[in-house]
């Protein structure tokens, strides 16, 4: 069965980013895929060999329904039992703030895959700086909704903090992108101006 077709237009602003850039027929590994949103669009339009990872069961099983190749599994744990460069991109989306070890995570993004796609609420965005100095509580913002105790991020990473992680893991930034409310800005003053980021980075 073929997956649903999902237009690259309908993606959340960080996927369309990605869609935008994977050229057709590339081997994609999508982890934290979700119910499979990018990659039924990158299978629908790019022609891609898409696989995903995902550890929550109920989604896993609505991709397998989509027709999409997506096994259940922790980034963590199970991107080791992936060969070296198995894939041309390694994309993680929404995800890096929610693992116990993200550097390790990181490297083991680029041993699987050639370049990877990583995407990441910015903690450093002014309305978090502006909750937590005047408030003096957890920020609870348009772009995190949830509150301290609901959450999965339980790492505060920023864009800052990012870029330093690729140079520490002797790796390298080859594009990057920052949104807010919805809509690319520029890379200048990104970390106080942008919600989200994405960063594309290679060996």
């Amino acid at each position: 069965m073929k997956p649903h077709s999902t237009t690259l237009a309908d993606l959340r602003p960080d996927l369309a980013a990605i869609a935008s850039v994977i050229p057709e027929g590339a081997r994609v590994l999508d982890i934290g895929c979700g119910e499979g949103t990018l990659l039924a669009a990158l299978a629908a339009h790019k022609q891609v060999d898409a696989r995903g990872l995902e550890i929550d069961p109920e989604r896993v099983a609505t991709c397998v329904a989509r027709g999409l190749s997506v096994v259940q599994g922790d980034a963590e744990r199970d991107l080791v039992h992936y060969p070296d460069d198995a894939f041309d991109y390694a994309i993680l989306g929404q995800t890096i703030q929610m693992v116990d070890r993200p550097a390790e995570v990181l490297d083991e993004l680029l041993r699987v895959g050639r370049s990877a796609f990583v995407s990441f609420p910015n903690f450093a965005h002014w309305r978090m700086r502006v909750a937590l100095g005047l408030g003096g509580r957890m920020p609870v913002t348009p772009a995190l909704p949830e509150t301290w105790h609901a959450t999965g991020n339980i790492r505060n990473l920023t864009v800052v903090d990012f870029r330093a992680l690729v140079a520490e893991r002797g790796a390298r930034i080859e594009r990057e992108w920052h949104f807010a409310k919805g809509h690319t800005i520029r890379k200048r003053g990104a970390n106080l101006r942008a919600e989200f980021a994405l960063f594309l980075v290679g060996r």
